[in-house]
C-alpha cells in the first residue's frame, strides 16, 4: 500500500475539504492510504493568524485591498520584494511541518494548497531528497502562487484551468484534468423525498438552500429576510456553519417564519440538503461550487470575493450553470424567475450535470499511483 499525504492550509474550508476528500476516497481502496495536515498545525500561533484569521477578515472587511493584493501577487516578479517578504516570513516559521513530512516518510505529496508547495519548491531546490509532489488547484482559474518550480505535476478542475496553467509553465510537468476532490456523498444519488423527510422539509415545495460561509461575509440575515418577502411559494434552508451568531439570527428569523425558513448551524449532510434543494445561494468557493456540480443543483452566485471567487463565478457563468446576484435586489430576481420559469431551472441543472466531477478524488488518486507505477 502506498501512502499519500495531503497537505492544506485551514485559510478558509475548502483547501481542507479537498484534502479530507482523498483521505475518504482511500479509506475504500488496498492500493493507497492518504494521510491529511494542516500546515498552519504545525507553524506558531502569530503566522497561523496571519494565513486564518487575517485572511478572513481581510475579505470581508477590506475586499478592494485583498483584490489588489491578489492582483499585485500575480504579477509580482518572484524577486521582487513582496515575493521576497513572504518567503522570508514562511521560512522562518513552518521548520515543524518538514520534520513531520520525514516522519510520515509518504510515497507521495498532494498539496491542496498553494503555501506547502512553495515550501517543498523551495527544499528540492536545494537539492533536498523528496517524494513527488502534486499540486492540487482548488479553484477553476489558477493564480500564479500555485505555480511552483520542481513539482511533479498539476491536478486541475477544467481543461481552462489545463490551458492558463501551460501558458504559465511553458515547460509544464504533467497536467491532469481530473475535477476538484468532493466528499463521496455527493458523488451518490440521492432520494429527494427521503432527505427532506429526515430533515422536516416539503419535497414538493420549491427550496432555496443558502449557504452564505460560516464566516457571515455576505450578510446572510438581511438576505434571508429578503427572500422570505418573495411569498410562500418559497422554503428557504439557511446554512450558518459554525458561526453561532449568524445561527443565531436565523433562528430569531425562523420562529416567525415556521415551515418557512430552517436554520441549521454546522452539519454533516450538506449533501442530504442539497438534494432537498432546487438552487443554492451560495459564494463561489472552488469547493462549494464543486459539491454543487456534482450534485446537479443550479446556483446564484452571491458576493463573489475578488480575485479567486470572482474568476471562479465567470467560469461558470460562461458555461450556462449558474446566475449571479450582484445586490439583494437582484438576488430577489433571479429567485422570481426559477419560481415562475421552470425550464431556466431545468437549463441550468444539465450544465451543472455536464460540467461535475464527482468522481475527482479517485482521479487524482489513479494519477498520482499511475505516476509512481511508471
Amino acid at each position: 500500500m502506498k501512502r499519500v499525504l495531503a497537505l492544506s492550509v485551514s485559510a478558509g474550508a475548502g483547501h481542507v475539504r479537498a484534502a479530507q476528500a482523498l483521505v475518504a476516497a482511500a479509506a475504500s481502496r488496498s492500493d493507497v492510504e492518504v494521510v491529511h495536515a494542516d500546515v498552519l498545525d504545525f507553524v506558531p500561533a502569530a503566522f497561523r493568524r496571519l494565513y486564518g484569521e487575517f485572511y478572513l477578515d481581510l475579505v470581508g472587511r477590506h475586499p478592494h485591498l485583498w483584490a489588489y493584493l491578489y492582483d499585485v501577487s500575480d504579477h509580482a516578479p518572484r524577486q521582487g520584494w513582496f515575493s521576497r517578504m513572504r518567503r522570508a516570513v514562511e521560512r522562518l516559521n513552518t521548520r515543524a511541518l518538514h520534520a513531520h513530512i520525514r516522519a510520515q516518510a509518504p510515497d507521495a505529496i498532494v498539496c491542496t494548497h498553494f503555501l506547502p508547495a512553495e515550501l517543498l519548491a523551495r527544499r528540492i531546490a536545494h537539492g533536498e531528497a523528496l517524494p513527488p509532489v502534486w499540486v492540487q488547484v482548488t479553484d477553476y482559474d489558477v493564480h500564479r502562487l500555485w505555480v511552483q518550480a520542481g513539482m511533479r505535476g498539476y491536478l486541475v478542475a477544467a481543461d481552462e484551468t489545463a490551458s492558463r496553467l501551460r501558458a504559465l509553465l511553458p515547460d509544464a510537468p504533467q497536467i491532469a484534468v481530473t475535477g476538484i476532490p468532493v466528499m463521496p456523498p455527493f458523488a451518490q444519488a440521492h432520494d429527494r423525498a427521503a432527505c427532506a423527510r429526515r430533515h422536516g422539509l416539503d419535497p414538493a415545495r420549491t427550496t432555496a438552500l443558502v449557504m452564505t460561509g460560516g464566516a457571515g461575509i455576505a450578510s446572510g440575515a438581511a438576505m434571508v429576510r429578503r427572500l422570505l418577502a418573495i411569498g410562500d411559494d418559497l422554503q428557504i434552508v439557511a446554512l450558518a456553519g459554525r458561526n453561532a451568531d449568524l445561527l443565531a439570527d436565523y433562528q430569531r428569523l425562523a420562529a416567525a417564519h415556521p415551515q418557512r425558513l430552517h436554520a441549521i448551524g454546522h452539519t454533516p449532510a450538506v449533501d442530504e440538503l442539497m438534494a432537498c434543494a432546487d438552487v443554492a445561494v451560495t459564494k463561489p468557493g472552488g469547493l462549494s461550487v464543486s459539491e454543487c456540480l456534482a450534485m446537479g443543483l443550479p446556483m446564484i452566485l452571491i458576493a463573489p470575493i475578488p480575485g479567486q471567487e470572482l474568476r471562479n463565478a465567470h467560469h461558470l457563468l460562461e458555461q450556462g450553470a449558474a446566475l449571479l446576484a450582484l445586490d439583494a435586489a437582484a438576488l430577489e430576481y433571479r429567485i422570481g424567475r426559477l419560481l415562475h420559469e421552470p425550464g431556466l431551472g431545468a437549463r441550468l441543472r444539465a450544465r451543472c450535470a455536464a460540467l461535475s466531477t464527482p468522481d475527482a478524488a479517485r482521479h487524482v488518486l489513479d494519477e498520482v499511483l499511475a505516476d509512481g507505477a511508471r
